[in-house]
């Protein structure tokens, strides 16, 4: 069977069974391999990759094709090629096996992002087999790191080599082009934005002691009472100009008056869509990990929470003074990894060319603009004026949940998607 792999899937496998695993803390398995595996693929179709390292493991690729018209401003096509770690023990299959079964492609990575990592480099074999060129130059990245905010690829990258991107205007990569289900109609989430991020650590301090004695300056209790209180809280619904737009389409696509319908209710409608969706809508703020102790008969004078904040475009001093509120200020704040929300136009030449790629595939289909509740590179690209879209495209049935592939377990993306998305986005090279 694995011979016989149409060549996205039979790449996606393989850079699936490369275990990228990013602990974070600059704690990683490393992209090395994975990094050489893609330089020799871009080499195969006559490419000139180049390799950075912005320390011992943290592998980035970066190839420039050359486009038929070099004047226009160069488009940068990301990936990443690590992927946050997997238990085993969990899983139905073993997640570093990239086995295929039941027509889908099964590991951690198969849906972020070593699904699009292969559909680049097959889209791009495509044009060069056929003796053709993209539209215009196309800046070919997969960067490390980007699990951990992309402190060891793409923002090294920018912040160190910015000459790399030289001329570019606009960027795409993960999480989005991918269909839906909306009122029995496919429609497929264009990303044109992403929350902003703060990664948090909440420390909490106390008094050491025995721990037979009475202890009412409890570093573990106070910080429970802050991570509780945190994670308690229901942040109001607030509508970016992105999300207007979408529940104006979707409510269109159902026939109902968006003003009358509540957002959440109106984004339920979308089924697996909606877990996506529903994270655009406010802010979240995600306890993840707890630390205290070291022996049961001791009381720590410490203890600390790491949290995951997603805030609205702009929001992000506004939600620090919140939960710092929230907590108490007898518990301190660490910012530990701040970086910014992204808002760009549904509108526009990209916008128009990456919808009309999807429609020509699919031509009944849907194209509705969404604000990513995670995040990307291209949050680090927007530092050198690189508008960043996500436009990864694949054709899903309703009856996975594709949201909870991202992170989750059992990760999995159909075949035929990739077939799809390998023949969208070539069709997006040739014309954008």
């Amino acid at each position: 069977m694995a011979d016989e792999l149409e060549d996205t899937a039979r790449i996606a496998r393989d850079l699936i069974r490369f275990d990228t695993s990013n602990y974070g803390s600059g704690k990683s398995n490393g992209e090395s391999d994975a990094a050489e595996y893609l330089e020799a693929e871009l080499r195969s179709i006559g490419l000139e990759p180049q390799l950075f390292g912005a320390a011992p493991g943290r592998t980035s690729v970066i190839a420039r094709v050359e486009g038929a018209d070099p004047s226009r401003p160069a488009l940068v096509l990301h990936g990443h090629t690590d992927v946050v770690p997997a238990d085993p023990a969990n899983w139905t299959v073993d997640p570093f096996g990239g086995e295929v079964r039941d027509g889908l492609l099964w590991g951690r990575g198969a849906v972020d992002m070593k699904d699009m990592d292969a559909m680049m480099i097959t889209a791009l074999r495509d044009l060069h087999e056929a003796g053709e060129r993209p539209a215009r130059d196309v800046i070919v990245a997969y960067f490390a790191d980007e699990e951990n905010g992309g402190v060891f690829g793409a923002h090294h990258l920018v912040d160190e080599r910015p000459e790399l991107f030289a001329g570019a205007s606009e960027a795409i990569s993960e999480v989005g082009g991918y269909s839906i289900d909306v009122a029995g109609r496919r429609a497929y989430l264009l990303q044109t934005g992403e929350k902003a991020l703060l990664w948090i650590k909440l420390i909490a301090r106390g008094t050491a002691a025995h721990g037979s004695r009475v202890v009412r300056d409890n570093a573990v209790t106070r910080l429970a009472e802050a991570v509780a209180a945190l994670g308690r809280t229901e942040w109001p619904v607030e509508l970016t100009g992105t999300t207007e737009e979408l529940l104006a389409e979707l409510a269109k696509l159902h026939g109902v008056d968006p003003a009358a319908t509540d957002a959440e209710e109106l984004l339920r409608l979308t089924g697996t869509g909606a877990g996506f969706l529903h994270g655009a809508l406010r802010v979240t703020s995600n306890p993840t990990v707890l630390d205290a102790g070291y022996k049961h008969n001791v009381v720590p004078d410490r203890a600390e929470a790491l949290v995951d904040i997603r805030t609205l475009p702009g929001d992000e001093d506004k939600v620090l003074a919140e939960v710092q509120r929230i907590v108490g200020a007898d518990v301190e704040i660490e910012i530990l990894h701040r970086d910014v929300g992204l808002e760009n136009p549904f509108s526009g030449r990209l916008v128009e060319d990456m919808s009309a790629a999807l429609r020509r595939a699919d031509p009944e289909a849907a194209v509705l603009p969404y604000l990513l509740s995670g995040g990307t590179d291209n949050k680090a690209l927007s530092k050198l004026g690189i508008a960043g879209y996500g436009f990864a495209p694949l054709q899903l049935g309703s009856d996975l949940d594709f949201p909870a592939m991202f992170h989750g377990v059992d990760e999995r993306v159909p075949l035929s998607a990739l077939t799809f998305g390998r023949r969208v986005l070539g069709d997006l090279l040739r014309n954008c």
